[in-house]
């Protein structure tokens, strides 16, 4: 019995750093650490350990014996990588003469840390509570004397974690207890609902501090650009995600499901998110994290389809393979390509077993009638993939009533009362940090904020919005390293004020309100 990594892979390597027997790929030090969707166990070598399994923050490892009907296809998925990867595992001479699996001490994806054994615990201050956040906090609690202020301008603390995943995707939420046992830290102080540069501003968070590590993500969302995209119904799909999340800067009634179809336009995990959570069954989120007042508007939802709208095609889609096999598995709801482009069906044909495209292999393909009611009797739910497809308005008078499209055989109008654009995350202007508004991202060098010494960023608002959770490790791993490194050369401003200094500013801002 071999063990298989599921659709749940955060790819923070936790599982790679106990295998005894180096059978999970790509590793930390390998080329394709980070560009795969998933990492990946091959079951040739796995030995049957479990350790992976104990390590894995978002239950995503399983005993292949132990999937159920809808996972059966990742023992395959996992299999597959190694038998079509270029590289073959590393092996050394066993005793007998002939080849065995390495076994190692894989070390944590992160940056040495070399500190003088006389130096001095640092006092640094992270902005935001959310992984990339939090991976740095692990960081310098584990491998330095460091005391750590956490900030946060929400109410609890998790940032996408809390806010961002999708309500039935509990195991990834989990990922969120592995932060949170660092928040009792006896080196920890953390404050939630303070804003920095509204509440406290970034020189009086820089004054209490010897460091300061913004880790705020990307708070927005990027735009279409087209004509109509304010009218009523027209809404980002964070927005959609905030709001089943219960975030407190979404109001409850922000969602109004009186549509009978609703275009997604983007092909991300997001969108697909979006789609899928707007025609599950209601009843099957009752028992998750979902929003009581997002539940109670699913219950009267009159929503019967969602298009998912995206430029390029199938074969260039943004969203994982593992995000659309979960639609695969949606029970009384049907998936279907609208077949308007001979090129979409090729496409699809023509896929590998490796590539997302061969996904929809199976998957009944038609050319669309937008003319029928999405409600018409006798029609399931579902969820329409149109690929080849670009939006160029948004139709209606004060509301949207249809999204205007070019694409395949010319251009036409897709009736629907609702438009969601799920087009990417982007970060927002930090008080007092350099921003670049092409990239959405604060200016910096390996983690070190452009002229502002003892300054530092991490996660989105320091790369982009790209990379899921794991990705953030070694994202934080290279900006603490980076801080270490000023650390020892000196570079750091020392604090003007006491270590319990900022608590009492914290605790008067806070009342000021």
């Amino acid at each position: 019995m071999a063990f298989a990594i599921t659709q749940t892979c955060c790819k923070d390597a936790s599982c790679v750093s106990v295998c005894p027997v180096n059978c999970i790929r790509p590793t930390p030090g390998e080329r394709d650490f980070g560009s795969t969707e998933m990492l990946h166990i091959d079951p040739q070598t796995c030995i049957d350990c479990g350790a992976c399994a104990d390590a894995c923050p978002v239950d995503a490892v399983i005993p292949v014996d132990s999937l159920t009907a809808a996972q059966r296809e990742y023992a395959d998925i996992n299999s597959a990588y190694f038998a079509h990867s270029e590289k073959e595992p590393q092996t050394e001479p066993s005793e007998t003469g002939g080849h065995g699996p390495i076994f190692h001490d894989w070390g944590e994806p992160v940056f040495e840390r070399v500190l003088p054994p006389d130096f001095g615990p640092l006092r640094v201050a992270i902005v935001g509570t959310g992984p990339a956040g939090m991976y740095a906090a692990e960081d310098l609690l584990l491998h330095t004397r460091a005391e750590v202020t956490l900030v946060d301008r929400l109410p609890a603390a998790g940032g996408l974690v809390r806010y961002g995943v999708a309500p039935d995707h509990p195991s990834t939420r989990k990922a969120g207890d592995t932060f949170a046992r660092f928040h009792t830290h006896p080196r920890v102080r953390m404050h939630l609902g303070l804003q920095v540069g509204k509440d406290v501003t970034d020189g009086e968070l820089a004054a209490h501090h010897d460091a300061v590590i913004y880790a705020v993500g990307a708070a927005s969302d990027r735009r279409l650009g087209i004509p109509g995209e304010d009218r009523t119904g027209s809404l980002a799909a964070t927005t959609v995600v905030a709001w089943y999340n219960a975030h407190p800067e979404v109001a409850p009634d922000a969602v109004d499901l009186s549509a009978e179809r609703v275009v997604v336009v983007g092909n991300g995990n997001v969108a697909l998110d979006v789609a899928r959570i707007l025609v599950s069954d209601p009843e099957s989120l009752a028992d998750t994290g979902i929003a009581r007042h997002a539940l109670a508007e699913l219950r009267r939802s009159k929503v019967r389809e969602v298009v998912v709208l995206g430029r390029r095609g199938p074969d260039h889609a943004a969203y994982s393979r593992s995000e659309l096999l979960a639609l695969k598995q949606l029970p009384e709801v049907d998936l279907v390509v609208d077949d308007h482009d001979p090129r979409i069906g090729e496409a699809i044909d023509l896929a590998g077993p490796n590539d997302k495209a061969a996904v929809l292999q199976g998957v009944t393909r038609e050319a669309v009638d937008w003319s029928v009611s999405p409600g018409a009797a006798g029609r399931r739910r579902r969820i329409v993939f149109r690929f080849l497809s670009t939006p160029q308005e948004l139709c209606g008078d004060e509301c949207v009533r249809a999204v205007r499209v070019t694409g395949g055989h010319g251009e036409l109008e897709i009736p629907a009362g609702m438009a969601l654009r799920a087009i990417g995350y982007r970060g927002v202007p930090q008080a007092g940090l350099p921003f670049d508004e092409a990239t959405g991202t604060v200016r910096h060098e390996s983690g070190r904020v452009a002229g502002k010494t003892g300054t530092y960023v991490v996660g989105w608002i320091k790369r982009g919005p790209s990379g899921g959770i794991g990705a953030n490790r070694a994202c934080a791993a290279e900006t603490v390293g980076s801080l270490l490194a000023d650390a020892v050369a000196g570079a750091l401003p020392a604090p003007t004020v006491g270590p319990k200094a900022f608590r009492r500013l914290a605790r008067r801002r806070r009342r000021r309100r």
